[in-house]
Parts: C-alpha cells; structure tokens; sequence
C-alpha cells in the first residue's frame, strides 16, 4: 500500500567524510557532514575495509539525533564501482551489492553507500535503493568512437546530481525531464557538462580521464603527444602524471590552489596570471557547452549552471557572455546529492517510478 509520506536515510561517503540526511519526503530533518581525519582512516589498508568504522559513525549519529531507526522506510546509498548502467533509481540487489562491496572496478568510498545501505535495510527488513550512481552511461554510439580502435570515450559524470537538477528544472517549468532538452554544466573540483536528450545524456565529457574543460583540481583535456613527450620524459612517475590529470592538475597546478573563492581574491588584488587561468577555464566551459549544443542538434530548451563554482559572480557574468545566444541560461548552484538519493527512493516507493534491476553487465562492450 502506498503511503503519503516516506522517511529515508540518505548516505553519501566521500574520500574524508561520510554526508548522511534524513528526509520525510522533500523535507529535510536534518543533514550531517562526519568528517574523518587521516589518523582515523589510517589503520584501514583498503577503502573497502573502511565499511564498518563509517556504518558506526552513522550509526552513533543517529542515536546522538534521537532518530528511530525503525522509523526510516528506505535507505539510499550513494554508490559507485558498479557496471556502466543506464540511469534511474535501483533497488540495491546482491550483485550490487558484491560489486560495490569488492570494489573490483574502482576503489573509491562512494560504492560503500550501497554497502552500508543494503546493509541497514536486511538489517531493519526495508529497502535499499541507489540513484544515478556515478556509473550511469547513456552516451549515444557517436559519442563513444576515438581515432584510436582500442579506445572509447567512457560516460564518468556527475550523474546524481546532473539528474536531479533537470528533474528540479522540469518541475519549475511544469514539464517532464523526459520532454526537454538540457545542457547541464555542474562545475565544481571536476566540472562535467552533459546533453540530456529528453531524459537521457547522450554525450558528457569524461571528468575522471581527462576530458573536456580544465577544472580546479583536473587538467581536462590536453595535447596527446606533449602528454606522451612527459610520460616518457623520465620527470614524472606513472601515478604522478594520473595525479595531474585528475588531482593537481587544472587551476591548482597552475596557481597552488583549487579554491575559487582564493582565485577570486587573486584577481580582486591584480594578479594577471590568476585571471588568465581562471579565464581560460571558464572559456574552455564555453567551448563544452557548445559541443553539448551540437550533441542536441541546434535543440535546446536551457543551459543549466550547476555545482559550487555557480555561486560566483565573476564565473557567472563572463561564462554568460560566451553562452546567452545559445539557449536561456538558468542558475541553480549547489549540489543537491542527498536531496537526489532521497528523492530518487520516493518516486519508487510512491509507484511514480520503476526501480530498475542492477544486472552487472556494462550496456557498451565495444564494437
């Protein structure tokens, strides 16, 4: 029997902290960021050995709350170290489960959302989903093909919350994600821009292998053979140019931070450099949006601008200048990932829905 109202227990593991919510439907009770330091993950040797010391921090944040875990209906992991899958809401299976457990794909602390969720749901006999987990891959053929045969351009995005905010967008305008087209630019430490063809994001640049506009702590796309001259230039390890690619490459590279508030600072105090790095940042966003614009063949109802860097004035007033022609621009900054997992639960618990079932098959395995 479907209810009105539905409690669930959002759960979003980063690399030094655990973000979990509560939500009684879109209401927010409350959110906490359990922050973990280097002395407290240091005695775990893999990620994955990580579970149990978060699911009690979680655990011991609940009771501190007075929140009856009885009382929750669902919960939501954020997930992650799955088989490319296609977008929506799924209900946290076995073989998701194991998948996201072993982490044999990727090994980040993301996958141990789905862990730590299934295992409060088995625990307290209620489901366990994961949303738009950062492997959903719905790229067009197209979209995938390289010069190079034993290469294909891989869907890495921020699937979670690209999703909700054209599921956000839609709503505000009394439409259905499913009947607009969307160019979606999240730009945060890694910025991903994505062309949503009517529920779908056919084409995104790859913010984990160096795709795509620079970003505060990745290079985004660079020449290929000055890359190659590097690697083989004896100055750098294998792990310290992957580190560049998708850690300290970007604005950190070039100006010793990833803070765009600091680089804002920088240019309010006439440091040049720091302008024309932040500008080409934002110029290289322009030029993305504008090949999303021609994934969507010339249709396209809005650019949204999304993520923390959407808070800045400065980012906002010169990206603006390159992308106004193209389609209406609409803010909306911040990222809204347990918002997106909550919500994402309801709409199955609500038959608004289907939950989808995790199969562990990628849907490209190549020409």
């Amino acid at each position: 029997m479907v209810k009105n109202s539905y409690r669930i227990l959002s759960i979003n593991p980063g690399s030094t902290s655990t973000k979990i919510g509560l939500f009684d439907n879109d209401e927010c009770v409350f959110k906490v960021n359990i922050e973990h330091s280097i002395d407290d993950l240091k005695p775990f040797k893999e990620i994955s050995d990580q579970r149990e010391f978060r699911l009690e921090m979680v655990l011991k944040v609940l009771k501190e709350n007075q929140i009856d875990i009885a009382s929750i209906d669902a919960f939501s992991g954020r997930g992650g170290s799955l088989e490319c899958c296609e977008g929506g809401t799924y209900l946290i299976n076995d073989l998701m489960y194991d998948d996201a457990k072993s982490m044999r794909i990727v090994k980040h602390p993301s996958a141990l959302g789905i862990v730590i969720a299934k295992e409060l749901g088995d625990k307290y006999g209620k489901p366990s989903f994961c949303v738009n987990p950062p492997d959903v891959d719905e790229f067009n053929i197209e979209a995938r093909i390289t010069g190079i045969p034993d290469i294909y351009r891989e869907s890495r995005i921020h699937a979670l919350n690209q999703k909700e905010i054209a599921i956000r967008y839609a709503k505000k305008i009394k439409k259905k994600y499913t009947d607009l087209n969307l160019i979606i630019c999240h730009a945060g430490g890694g910025i991903s821009i994505a062309a949503h063809n009517h529920g779908k994001m056919i084409d995104c640049n790859d913010i984990v292998n160096g795709d795509g506009p620079m970003a505060p702590n990745r290079s985004g796309f660079v020449p290929a053979k000055p890359l190659i001259n590097l690697c083989f230039s004896g100055k750098y390890s294998e792990n310290e140019i992957k580190a560049l690619i998708n850690k300290n490459g970007g604005i950190m590279a070039h100006l010793g931070t990833s803070d765009i508030k600091e680089v804002d600072q920088m240019i309010e105090n006439g440091n040049k450099k720091a302008q024309i790095i932040y500008d080409a940042m934002i110029y290289q966003i322009a030029k993305q949006i504008g090949a999303m614009y021609a994934a969507l063949k010339g249709n396209c109802s809005a650019i949204i601008l999304t993520g923390g860097i959407a808070n800045d004035p400065y980012y906002i007033k010169k990206l603006n200048k390159y992308i106004r022609k193209i389609a209406k621009v609409v803010v909306m900054p911040g990222e809204f990932e347990l918002e997106a997992l909550a919500s994402g639960s309801i709409r199955v618990l609500k038959n608004e829905e289907e939950a989808k079932k995790y199969i562990g098959k990628p849907v490209f395995k190549g020409l």
